[in-house]
């Protein structure tokens, strides 16, 4: 957070700081860089750090895959939040985006390819069928993708727009800056 007043005023109690009748060329220099420095906490730092460089891997399985691989288009354009390399491994990767439904018999690769992730990891799970089973009331489809891994955002729609996966985007990045652990800290596998 850059200062917008000096340092005097928001309670340092130092010599130089609080001695009105000295100055110098470098007191005055020190007076313009306490304008312009940004002062912030090592944990803060980190949280904005991790947001500006999450890198995705994807799961898409179905229709909402089509909407999540717009995203790195040129219209909505998701390098500027430093995301636009899809990673093709896990391993590489702190952000799984689950697009689409997901069968039982794709849970275990979903769960092995969450496991080899590195942490902090989170998990978005895009649209209906991901977060709820959607249409598919059946015994072939999962009914949510939280009963395999633990989600932290959930974007609704079927298919959700590209914009509601980038809000959802955004409001993870917003959570990570807030100090919000991830959810496999706060919370197991649904049951």
């Amino acid at each position: 957070m850059a200062l917008d007043r000096p340092l005097k005023n928001m309670g340092m109690k130092s010599e130089r700081l609080l001695w009105p009748s000295k100055s110098s060329k470098f007191e005055d220099e020190v007076a313009d860089l306490e304008q312009k420095v940004g002062l912030t906490t090592l944990a803060k730092a980190v949280a904005w750090a991790q947001t500006n460089s999450m890198w995705p891997d994807t799961f898409g399985l179905a229709c909402c895959a089509i909407e999540m691989m717009s995203i790195v288009a040129s219209r909505y354009d998701i390098a500027r939040f430093g995301m636009e390399p899809f990673r093709g491994s896990p391993r590489q990767a702190d952000l799984l985006i689950v697009s689409g439904r997901v069968s039982h018999k794709m849970a275990a690769p979903l769960r092995q390819i969450y496991d080899q992730m590195l942490e902090p990891k989170w998990v978005i799970a895009m649209g209906a069928c991901a977060s709820s089973g959607g249409m598919f009331n059946n015994y072939a489809i999962v009914q949510s993708v939280d009963k395999i891994v633990p989600v932290d955002m959930y974007v609704p729609g079927c298919p959700p727009r590209p914009e509601q996966l980038i809000e959802g985007i955004v409001r993870l990045h917003e959570a990570v800056k807030a100090g919000v652990p991830p959810a496999y800290e706060l919370r197991s596998v649904a049951s």
